[in-house]
This record gives C-alpha cells, sequence and structure tokens, in this order.
C-alpha cells in the first residue's frame, strides 16, 4: 500500500534541482492552465514556457525562422550521433506517422523489398503503408508481448535474399515495449541492408547514437520525449543514403527527399506551410532538454518514474504486462485488477477528476490500461498519482 511515507520518500528523492525546474514551468496538475496531467506517450504534459512560446507569430519566408530552423535541424542531428558530418535531419509537417510513411514512400526503390519486425500496432502500421504504397513487403512478427528476436531476423534475411530494406519500431507503444534495435540493426548491415528505425517514442529519452547503431533513418516526433507540442515530426537520415532516394516518392506532400533538398537550398525554408507555432515550441523545448543535462538526465528522470510507478502499482496489487527486462521507460502496461468491480472506464474518470489523464489498452491478448513516465513529469507527480489511486481504489 502507498502511504504518506512513502510518498514523503518520493518527493525527497526528488532533488533539489528538479524541484526548481518543476517549479519554474509550473508542473503542478493544478494549474489554472492545465486542467489534468498527461501520463500518455503523446502528446503529452508540456512546461508553461514550452506553451508560451507560441504565442508569437512568424513568417514562414522570413530569414529569421528559417534560420531557426536550420538550428533546430543541426541540433537534431547533434542529439542523434557524434559523427553529425555524415548525417542530415528533415522536417516534415503532420504527425508522426505521417513521418514514418514519408520514409516508407520516398526511400524503397520500384523493385525493393521490405520487412518489417511486428510486435505491436505500430510495426503493423509501417507493413499497412508499405501495402498501401503496394512496396514488396514481408513480415516478422512476433506477436503482441514478446520482444523482436535477432535470430529469427538473421534466418528470414537468408531465406529472402530480395529484402533491401529492413524497418523496426524501437519503443512499440502499444506495450511499451523495448526492440534490440543494435542486434537488429548489426543483423540487417551484415546482410547489406538499409535500417529504419521508427524511434518515436523514444528518441530523446535514451541515449543512442545512430552512426554507432547503423542505423540510415530514424524518425520521430515533436511532441514525444523532446516534449514539443503536436505538428511536425523530423527524420535524421543518413546523407548519402538520402541523396539516392530522388524522384522514388510516391506521394508529393511526403517526399522525403524534395522536402530535404528544398530545406538544403532554401536555408531552412519548408515546400509548403510549416507549423511555425510548433517549430518555436520545439526550440523551447530543445533549449529545456539541454537545460536539464540532455538525453542522459531526461532517460533518468524517466526511468525513475516508471520504477516507482511499477513498484507502487504492485503494491497496491496492479502488476505490469511485460518483465522489466524488456520494460521501456516511456509507457507501461499494467494488467486489469482481478476482481469482478474493476472498470478501466471508472477508474480514468476518478483520475481525470483529480488531474490525471492515462490511456486504455491496446493489446488483444490480455485486457490492460497504459500509464506514460514522460513528459513534464516528475517522481512527485507519480507519487501523488499513486497516493490518488490508493485513495480512490474501489476494486
Amino acid at each position: 500500500m502507498m502511504n504518506s511515507a512513502d510518498a514523503s520518500d518520493a518527493s525527497d528523492a526528488f532533488g533539489g534541482a528538479d524541484r526548481e525546474q518543476a517549479a519554474r514551468t509550473n508542473t503542478s496538475a493544478n494549474s489554472s492552465n492545465r486542467p489534468y496531467l498527461l501520463l500518455t506517450p503523446g502528446p503529452l504534459t508540456t512546461s508553461e514556457t514550452v506553451k508560451a512560446a507560441m504565442l508569437r507569430d512568424w513568417c514562414t519566408w522570413d530569414n529569421d525562422y528559417n534560420g531557426l530552423v536550420q538550428s533546430i535541424r543541426s541540433r537534431l542531428v547533434h542529439l542523434a550521433t557524434n559523427t553529425p558530418e555524415r548525417y542530415t535531419a528533415v522536417l516534415m509537417q503532420g504527425s508522426g506517422t505521417f513521418c514514418v510513411e514519408s520514409v516508407i514512400g520516398s526511400v524503397i526503390p520500384r523493385d525493393g523489398k521490405l520487412l518489417v519486425l511486428t510486435n505491436g500496432a505500430y510495426g503493423k502500421r509501417i507493413a499497412q503503408m508499405a501495402s498501401v504504397y503496394g512496396i514488396a513487403t514481408t513480415v516478422l512478427d512476433f506477436g503482441e508481448t514478446e520482444q523482436v528476436r535477432a535470430a529469427d531476423l538473421k534466418q528470414r534475411l537468408q531465406e529472402e535474399g530480395d529484402i533491401t530494406h529492413v524497418a523496426i519500431v524501437h519503443c512499440e507503444t502499444t506495450t511499451g515495449m523495448l526492440n534490440p534495435i543494435a542486434d537488429v540493426a548489426a543483423i540487417a548491415k551484415v546482410h547489406g541492408k538499409t535500417v529504419i528505425v521508427d524511434a518515436m517514442s523514444s528518441f530523446g529519452g535514451i541515449p543512442l547514437d545512430v552512426h554507432e547503431l547503423q542505423i540510415d533513418y530514424l524518425i520521430s516526433s515533436a511532441n514525444k520525449c523532446i516534449q514539443g507540442v503536436p505538428g511536425f515530426g523530423f527524420i535524421i537520415a543518413r546523407t548519402e543514403a538520402l541523396a539516392g532516394c530522388a524522384g522514388q516518392a510516391r506521394s508529393l506532400s511526403l517526399d522525403l527527399y524534395d522536402q530535404w533538398s528544398a530545406m538544403e537550398a532554401g536555408g531552412g525554408k519548408w515546400r509548403f506551410t510549416s507549423p511555425t507555432h510548433v517549430v518555436r515550441a520545439f526550440d523551447q523545448a530543445l533549449r529545456e532538454l539541454e537545460q536539464e543535462g540532455g538525453v542522459a538526465a531526461r532517460y533518468q528522470r524517466y526511468t525513475a518514474n516508471q520504477e516507482l510507478l511499477v513498484n507502487g502499482m504492485r503494491q497496491l496489487g496492479v502488476y505490469p504486462l511485460l518483465q522489466s527486462k524488456v520494460q521501456s521507460p516511456f509507457i507501461t502496461a499494467f494488467y486489469y485488477p482481478q476482481s469482478e468491480r474493476f472498470s478501466f472506464e471508472e477508474l480514468y474518470a476518478r483520475l481525470k477528476a483529480a488531474g490525471f489523464v492515462i490511456y486504455p489498452g491496446k493489446i488483444s491478448a490480455a485486457d490492460t490500461f497504459r500509464i506514460g513516465n514522460i513528459g513534464e513529469v516528475y517522481r512527485e507527480d507519480i507519487a501523488k498519482l499513486l497516493q490518488i489511486i490508493e485513495d480512490e481504489c474501489f476494486w
């Protein structure tokens, strides 16, 4: 059971610097500008200063704005690798799914073949995109609760020598599963394949280096671990690979190569109207990531949030779906309590009334719900959530 001492201990563990950051950005779920705290995988709760950055209007043709875009592109590449000279960043309007589709529809040639490694809804979505575009596709499905196995990839590549591209989701937010992208990329590269990683829910929240991992295309979104707001996503691409994709796109708006070449030639100019306010908010979010101590510090905060959450839920008789060795620090799926009285709808309503919003489950194999640990969320917020769940416990 979560008692007042537990909550006090959690608050004490919440370091002084973090307390100052929380106070500065007004993380309280009872803020007049924030009716509830989003404990979701994104969109997520943002700082007041990120929101305030959207109060100014920007012209898409203005040199100041385009210079801001170029700065963001450069900083993203440096976040992604210690070998920035070999990579470039492309910003793309829309949700993260738009960015994934821009890669799938632009980088695979007409005679190419895609292998998608799936263990959740977002891997399956990649395969669906490829199908819509008429791209030759093969799927290696590991179910909903099993981690991708690199050995199975090796076997499939030996069986199907015509595969040219391999795609995998790093953190499958269907469950919170963290997949072994290092092992997958290493095997794919041994076989000469192009590697595509959907790092939507992980980039900016866990240390990685795309060059060391041999990733050709990494995809993420503004409204995830970098803690911006929805409206655009981005692709970190190996420049040499992207430069060979001219004329391959199956969409005008989502042509990744044309978007990149326009930004390169125009000094940050987008081909079509860009979400200027969202871009400005993202610039502020990148500044706040740096102020926090970078990706490593954010990973530590998210991990501490997740560990406190799981330990507290166990005390309340609610258990995680996944084993800890494959669990990401970004979102956690929990089994329903073993009680006929339990109703997710009632739990959701009670938590929302108390200032927290959580996520329903997304798998077919079990009844689950999910709680996110990312965004402008700190240990004291998780401790408060646990106390409310205990106080409101009706099962």
